[in-house]
């Protein structure tokens, strides 16, 4: 899969601010995130209490036991029980809090992505696949739970033992915590330089796992076809290699890691190597005692392995920062069409008058090449206009630009006198119900298919909108019914059983404004005459626009209007425009009495 344009160009951040981007998501959850920081704290403050606990119990060992001192060590073993027990259930809470949270953020940003793209024009995904914006949403986002819900958590509590870890060694022996200060350069170095390439190795590695998703999901909503043409092969051998590519990458960003985490590591625990050896000395030579050297070396491991914690958590980071790059992207989506900020209210009871006021438009993806050139028309309330002309004049294209799924680059288009670009899209929307030329059919049942129309509709509206779709018979012999599950996108229905089902989501819809792209092309003769009967009573009082290739459907329209190559060639009624000649003349007697589809 080719990316976009923007994929190509993105550049990568070079630090990890883009993760500020998840406060706004955040903020409404800072009482639980103040309990977990405080949790946290108090879990950090045990750790670091326990090494003094310690030290007193060498010393006390090395002093001689007597009753008095035994009777002392017992109190500090019981502290420690007690500091362990409040660390057990502090970490448990921590726990608690913060998954919690975690799960609540990604859940609020998945939701956000969603609202974001579900309302998103065409036009967008011309330029990024459903499998992208999908693997964005899923795979970007169980990233940033593991961050946030694990990995952040687990970051603050190391950079508190770091902090305290220092300050106690710095109070135990200062000779000794600048030893172990000398070696924070050698170790933060490769921390930052690998940290960088990680980053970048991390990004690739996500984008590779979108474009095999996408891919993916392409070929398997394709399967039949892909099965039908024998070509499983090559369809398999371009997942496999988008696979294996993302596997690389993967393999790339962990060889980087595992080498940051054996320098770190090797760096680190060298140091503690040499600390010991000096403050066996220093025990030797009265300087310090067993337990202060105890007590040290605890201190110098927490610190040692809160670094290596922290290194291995920015390497996290840097995973995060890429997937909430990539979110982010989709949430400031632009879109080339909005709703205006002042939007004009539809006349009401709305009309159903249409005005295409010389519009021009192409499609983005074919800029170069005008869908329209300058159509002007008018329809009037309750007529019923038939569009024809031969493949790629621009017929379909009038009903994408009435639902404002694009906007023209030159013109206007008006509902009800009113300019689409001046109302919202849910307003005028609401009005028109849509009976596509490919039927989609949701993974439900028959009666939420139908339902989709009209959320608010009772059983027996949905049950009169099929028999006026001629649905209700097949329905009834469904194992269930009309509560019989469908499949995902209706594969347990025939071609002409899902688009009587569409049909009938449209007529449920009752809209004054009812747009037909080829509604009947998938039906056999008798259920075609049967839904032609009911649009018939079901276009009275409201303005149709059928995109037409069936002599039956055009020769009942009130008026025809005839494109070519974008342009509005003629118009008339059938009887007028076969007298005139001309290329109506001509695609009635191919097309329509032969039954060749133009689109």
């Amino acid at each position: 899969m080719a990316r976009s344009p923007e994929e190509q160009d993105r550049q990568s951040s070079k630090d990890l601010k883009v993760l500020a981007a998840l406060a706004p998501f955040m903020r409404p959850y800072l009482g639980g995130f103040a309990l977990a920081i405080g949790a946290l704290v108090v879990t950090a403050m045990l750790s670091l209490a326990l090494p003094l606990a310690v030290r007193r119990v060498v010393d006390g060992f090395g002093a001689g036991l007597d009753a008095a001192r035994i009777a002392l060590l017992d109190r500090y073993f019981l502290a420690a029980l007690a500091i362990a027990g409040a660390l057990a259930v502090g970490t448990g809470l921590r726990y608690y809090l913060v998954t919690r949270l975690g799960e609540r953020v990604v859940t609020d940003i998945r939701k956000a992505v969603f609202d974001r793209v579900i309302g998103l024009s065409p036009a967008f995904y011309e330029r990024i696949m459903t499998g992208e914006v999908l693997s964005r949403i899923t795979t970007d986002t169980t990233l940033l739970l593991s961050v946030i819900g694990s990995s952040v958590s687990i970051a603050l509590r190391n950079a508190l033992l770091l902090v305290g870890g220092l300050a106690l060694l710095i109070w135990t022996s200062p000779k000794l915590t600048a030893l172990v200060l000398l070696l924070v350069p050698a170790i933060l170095v490769p921390i930052f330089t690998l940290g960088r390439r990680l980053r970048r190795l991390s990004r690739e590695n996500q984008e590779l796992i979108a474009d095999s998703s996408g891919n993916g999901s392409e070929a398997l909503l394709a399967a039949q076809t892909v099965q039908a043409f024998t070509a499983e092969g090559p369809v398999r051998g371009r997942f496999g290699a988008l696979a294996e590519a993302a596997f690389g990458s993967a393999r790339r960003r962990i060889g980087v890691r595992a080498v940051m985490t054996v320098i770190v590591i090797f760096l680190t625990f060298t140091g503690i190597t040499g600390v010991l050896w000096v403050g066996t000395r220093d025990v030797a030579a009265g300087v310090m005692t067993i337990g202060e050297l105890a007590q040290f070396l605890i201190y110098a491991v927490m610190v040692a392995g809160a670094v290596a914690a922290l290194s291995e958590i920015f390497g996290e980071l840097q995973r995060a920062a890429g997937a909430t790059e990539r979110l982010v992207e989709l949430i400031g989506a632009a879109d080339s069409v909005e709703d205006p900020a002042d939007p004009v209210p539809l006349p009401t009871p709305a009309r159903g008058a249409i005005t295409f006021d010389d519009v021009t438009f192409a499609y983005p993806a074919r800029p170069a090449l005008p869908a329209l050139r300058g159509a002007s028309f008018q329809i009037a309330p309750g007529e019923t206009v038939a569009l024809v002309g031969p493949s790629g004049a621009g017929k379909t294209t009038v009903l994408q630009l009435l639902l404002r799924f694009y906007d023209p680059q030159e013109g206007a288009i008006r509902f009800d006198g009113v300019p689409l670009r001046q109302m919202t899209r849910a307003a005028f929307r609401r009005r028109i119900a849509l009976v596509p030329q490919e039927p989609v059919i949701f993974a439900a049942t028959a009666r939420e298919n139908i339902r989709f129309g009209r959320p608010d509709a009772t059983d027996a509206e949905v049950e009169a909108a099929a028999k006026a779709a001629a649905a209700h018979e097949f329905l009834l012999r469904l194992p269930e019914g009309y509560d019989s599950e469908v499949g995902e996108r209706g594969v347990m229905l025939s071609g002409g059983q899902r688009q009587r089902i569409a049909i009938a989501r449209a007529i449920l819809r009752d809209a004054p404004v009812l747009l037909l792209d080829e509604a009947t092309s998938a039906l056999d003769a008798e259920s075609e005459a049967a839904v032609q009967a009911a649009f018939a009573r079901l276009s009275r009082g409201r303005t149709t626009v059928v995109v037409a290739h069936r002599l039956a459907t055009v020769k009942r329209a009130d008026r025809i209007l005839v494109f070519d190559e974008g342009r509005l060639v003629a118009e008339g009624t059938h009887d007028s425009l076969v007298a005139e000649g001309g290329l109506y003349a001509r695609l009635a007697r191919l097309q329509f009495t032969e039954g060749i589809a133009a689109e």
